[in-house]
């Protein structure tokens, strides 16, 4: 239990914090969008490059990680889309239901609590979701949405959006680092550094601002009920079988 609560308790001490300097007024919705841009446009593609180029890059690009997570992350999609459509749902609906089971809050809750739990890994399982998350799930989800709309000029827009994310751009300039003789100075390093360590506080300070006047019948309703029930049960539950399935395989060998 003490373990549970170590790591838990400065997720929920930032995300209180979050909460009670913006409803005393310190922080507007406003500031809360801009520290959330900060932390996706700034914070994140820092701590992304970072743990990317440091240290060994075989070590950071694991493919049965890879693949147990994109193998778990469609296998919620596909779960997600089909209760969509079984429910009455409409393409669109059924795809941004999907997307809400099948894409983890890595970056702003989900490398937080790794950096207590195994801070070790945090790093190196961030880069890795974020591959698979902006790489693949996204793109997919995008064109999902827009086929179920008949929108295939928008789909175009869309992806190149995608690819011109930060994270992405970080994700590509680090790996051109780490794969070519190109070396990034020192005091390069340390400031990227220092961005890439504030994400996690910020993150959760953003998380906690934004619920202030969410009412609680919000988290209400069935179809909410089920993307919950998809993001922390069946999306989990789904990686994890993955990795055993993966895991058997390699034994059998």
């Amino acid at each position: 239990m003490g373990g549970v609560i170590g790591v838990t308790g400065p997720i929920f001490a930032l995300i209180g914090l979050g909460h009670l300097v913006t409803r005393l007024g310190s922080f507007r919705p406003a500031d809360l969008r801009a520290l959330g841009r900060y932390v996706v446009a700034l914070a994140l593609p820092a701590l992304i490059f970072r743990a990317v180029t440091v240290g060994d890059l075989a070590a950071v690009i694991d493919p049965a990680y890879l693949a147990a997570y994109l193998g778990g992350s469609l296998a919620t999609l596909a779960v997600g889309y089909g209760l969509g459509r079984r429910a009455g749902l409409d393409g669109a609906a059924s795809t941004f239901q999907a997307m809400g089971m099948a894409c983890a809050n890595s970056g702003f809750m989900g490398y937080p609590i790794l950096l207590i739990a195994l801070p070790a890994a945090a790093d190196s399982a961030l880069a890795l979701n974020m591959i698979v998350e902006n790489l693949v799930v996204i793109p997919l989800i995008l064109v999902l949405a827009e086929t179920s709309r008949g929108g295939g000029t928008r789909l175009f827009g869309s992806l190149r959006r995608v690819l011109g994310n930060p994270i992405v751009l970080a994700l590509v300039a680090g790996l051109v680092v780490a794969l070519t003789p190109v070396t990034v100075p020192a005091a390069l390093t340390q400031a990227i550094d220092l961005v890439a360590r504030s994400s996690a506080a910020v993150s959760l300070i953003v998380i906690g601002g934004t619920l202030v006047g969410v009412p609680l019948r919000a988290a209400g309703g069935r179809r909410i009920a089920a993307v919950v029930a998809g993001k922390l049960v069946l999306h989990p539950l789904s990686v994890a079988a993955c990795f055993v399935a993966l895991a058997s395989r390699w034994t059998r060998r």
